[in-house]
């Protein structure tokens, strides 16, 4: 499943705060940003339904996240 995320991640120095994280999640088999969109893209995929998840760890490290519907 790929999951889409808006996010208020600007640049490559944001990734790398939350990189660890991402990392981390569990079933995760690859996520990326789109920095260039105006939304600030993050895209997420997953073998499992992981987006609260995704949204609490960029919410916690002072991030805007929302779920894009498909």
């Amino acid at each position: 499943m790929i999951f889409v995320f808006k996010t208020s991640v600007e640049d490559q120095q944001d990734v790398r705060k939350i990189e660890p994280f991402l990392g981390e999640l569990p079933a995760t088999i690859k996520w990326n940003f789109d920095l260039e969109d105006c939304d600030h893209i993050l895209r997420v995929e997953s073998e499992n339904e992981i987006s609260k998840l995704v949204k609490e760890v960029l919410q916690n490290h002072g991030f805007y996240c929302e779920e894009l519907p498909d």
